[in-house]
C-alpha cells in the first residue's frame, strides 16, 4: 500500500495519537466496550492509561491504537453478531479506541512471549496495522509511540510529516530484515531510509535482506523527540554508565540528547496504590492515622506470612522480582544471616513476596539458619504485595539500574521508608532521611556491594529506635508529599509540556 503524500493541517486541538502495546484502563467516554479493555505487563499500562485518561478529561482530541486483545478483554467475539461487532471494533467516525486486528493477538494470555519468534510476529502485526489501517483513519498531528513493539511507527511518521514522540520504558530491542518487515504486510521502501541499520545501508536493494533493522534504535532514531522514564537515567546512558546498553542506542539517545529532543519523565504508580482506599488491606489508613493503620496491618501481615507477631518488630519488605542481574537480590541475601542477628533484640524480620531465580536461595538460608518467625519468603501476589507495603517498616530496592522503578513510590505512600541504590530512577526519587530539617524520604546508598546495603539498613534501624513521636511526624510528612509527587497527573503534565513543545501550540483549546 502506497503511502499519501505528506500534508498536514493545522487543528485547532490538535489530534494526538498514542500508540502502546500495553493498557491498564480507558476512560469509559471513549468508546462503547472501553472498561473491558487491559493488558498489562509492567509500567508501560499505567502510564499508557493515565496518559490517555488525563488527555481525555481535560478535553483533548486523544486517540489510542493497541493491539486487539480478545482473550485479555475477556470479550467472546463469536457470540456478536455482525452489528454489535462493527460497533465494538469501534470503527465509528467518533471512535477514540482503535483496534489493531490480527489473530496473533485474539487468543494471547500475555502481552510478551517467552520466545523471540512470537514476539517479532505480534510486533510486526501491530505495525502493520497501526501504519496501514489507523494512522490514515485517525489522521494525526502528533503520535506517541512506545518500546519497541512501536519502533517502525515514528519512520512512517516521519514520511507522512507527522511529528512523533518515542518513550523508551526498558533497553530491550529485536532486529528484522526489511524483506521480513514488508512479508508482514508492511511496505517499508517508503520509509526504509528513516530506520536503524546494523551497518550503514547503501540502497535499498542492497539492505533488504541481509541489513538487520533494529526496531528501538529505529524507534530513537526516527522520532522527533524521545523520552525515557527517569531524568538520570537517561544521563547515565548518555554518559556510557551501563554496559548493557547497546553501543547503538545509547549513540540514538545522545544525540537526541545533545539537540535538546530528549528528557526523563517519572512513572507513577497506580492509583489504586493507596493507602486510605486500598481494597486489599485489612484497616485502610491515611497519612494522619498511619500509626493506627499500620499496626493493625503489620499483626495481620506477620500471622498471614508466618512471621512473630510483634507490631513493634521492624519489618524490611522486598516486594521486587529477585533477578540477580538487575535488582540486587544477592546483596540482601549476603547480608541476610547477619541483619537478622544483629537486631536479633529488635525482633527484625523480613518479608520477601517476589517470584524470580533467586527465590530458592533465601528458601535454603531461612532453613538452614531457623529463621522461619523471622524471614518470610512467599511467592508474588498483588494483594500480599500490596499488604506488605502496608505492614512493613522499610522496602529494599538495591537496584544496579533502574530505568525507572515504582516500588519505591508506593512504599513512601504506603509509609514504608525505601531503602535504595543511588542510581537511575532510585536516584530521582529517593533521598536521604534528614531528621533534623525535616527531608528526605528514605535512605540512599552508593556502592553495589554488601557492605553498601548494610550500611543503609543500620541507618534505617537508628532511624527506627527514634522516640515514635519523631517517627510519626516524619512518616506522615513522607506519605503526604509522596501523594503529592507521585502520582499520574504530575507525570500526565510533563507529557503535555512536550507535546505543546512540538507542536508549538497547546494541546486542548483553553489549555
Amino acid at each position: 500500500m502506497a503511502m499519501p503524500t505528506p500534508r498536514r493541517r493545522r487543528r485547532k486541538n490538535p489530534r494526538i495519537l498514542i500508540v502502546t502495546p500495553e493498557i491498564t484502563y480507558l476512560p469509559n467516554g471513549m468508546g462503547n466496550m472501553a472498561n473491558r479493555m487491559s493488558a498489562k505487563a509492567g509500567g508501560l499500562a499505567d502510564v499508557s492509561s493515565s496518559l490517555v485518561s488525563a488527555l481525555f478529561d481535560l478535553g483533548a482530541d486523544v486517540h489510542v491504537a493497541l493491539p486487539h486483545y480478545r482473550r485479555m478483554f475477556h470479550i467472546d467475539a463469536g457470540k456478536l453478531i455482525n452489528e454489535e461487532l462493527r460497533v465494538y471494533m469501534n470503527k465509528l467516525p467518533r471512535a477514540r479506541i482503535h483496534l489493531a486486528e490480527d489473530r496473533c493477538f485474539y487468543y494471547r494470555d500475555a502481552v510478551y512471549a517467552d520466545d523471540v519468534s512470537t514476539n517479532k510476529k505480534v510486533a510486526l502485526a501491530f505495525q502493520r496495522e497501526v501504519i496501514n489501517n489507523i494512522i490514515p483513519s485517525v489522521d494525526p498531528d502528533l503520535i506517541h509511540c512506545n518500546d519497541w513493539m512501536t519502533g517502525l511507527v515514528p519512520a512512517a511518521a516521519r514520511r507522512l510529516g507527522i511529528p512523533s514522540l518515542f518513550t523508551v520504558h526498558n533497553i530491550h530491542s529485536y532486529d528484522l530484515t526489511l524483506s521480513q518487515i514488508e512479508d508482514a504486510g508492511i511496505d517499508a521502501a517508503e520509509f526504509w531510509k528513516y530506520l536503524f541499520y546494523g551497518m550503514p545501508p547503501w540502497n535499498y536493494e542492497e539492505s533488504r535482506n541481509h541489513n538487520p533493522v533494529d526496531l528501538l534504535a529505529s524507534g530513537v532514531f526516527a522520532s522527533h523527540f524521545i523520552n525515557t522514564v527517569s531524568p538520570t537515567f537517561l544521563n547515565e546512558v548518555c554518559r556510557g554508565e551501563h554496559d548493557f546498553v547497546p553501543a547503538n542506542i545509547r549513540y540514538e539517545m545522545l544525540q537526541k540528547s545533545k539537540n535538546d529532543c530528549a528528557s526523563g519523565i517519572l512513572n507513577a504508580p497506580d492509583p489504586a496504590n493507596d493507602p486510605e482506599t486500598d481494597e486489599f488491606l485489612p484497616l485502610n489508613y491515611t497519612a494522619e492515622t498511619h500509626v493506627e493503620g499500620k499496626r493493625a496491618n503489620k499483626a495481620a501481615f506477620q500471622e498471614r506470612v508466618g512471621l512473630k507477631v510483634d507490631p513493634n518488630a521492624p519489618i524490611f519488605f522486598w516486594p521486587s522480582r529477585l533477578d540477580p542481574v538487575q535488582k540486587g537480590c544477592q546483596l540482601l541475601s549476603d547480608i541476610l544471616y547477619d541483619m537478622v542477628s544483629s537486631y536479633w533484640g529488635d525482633n527484625l524480620q523480613v518479608a520477601i513476596v517476589a517470584n524470580g531465580s533467586y527465590q530458592p536461595v533465601f528458601h535454603d538460608i531461612v532453613r538452614q539458619h531457623d529463621f522461619g518467625d523471622h524471614v518470610a519468603v512467599c511467592d508474588f501476589g498483588e494483594p500480599l504485595s500490596r499488604h506488605g507495603y502496608a505492614a512493613s517498616d522499610f522496602m529494599i530496592i538495591p537496584s544496579l539500574f533502574e530505568p525507572c522503578g515504582l516500588p519505591q513510590m508506593v512504599s513512601s505512600i504506603y509509609g514504608s521508608l525505601p531503602i535504595a541504590r543511588n542510581t537511575g530512577g532510585l536516584h530521582d526519587t529517593v533521598t536521604h532521611l534528614d531528621v533534623s530539617n525535616d527531608t528526605g524520604n528514605g535512605f540512599l546508598f552508593d556502592t553495589y556491594d554488601a557492605g553498601g546495603l548494610r550500611w543503609a539498613v543500620d541507618e534505617a534501624m537508628e532511624f527506627f529506635r527514634q522516640p515514635d513521636s519523631v517517627k510519626a511526624d516524619q512518616i506522615e510528612r513522607i506519605m503526604r508529599e509522596s501523594k503529592n509527587r507521585f502520582n499520574h497527573q504530575v507525570t500526565a503534565q510533563s507529557y503535555f509540556d512536550i507535546y505543546e513543545t512540538m507542536l508549538n501550540r497547546p494541546i486542548v483549546k483553553d489549555f
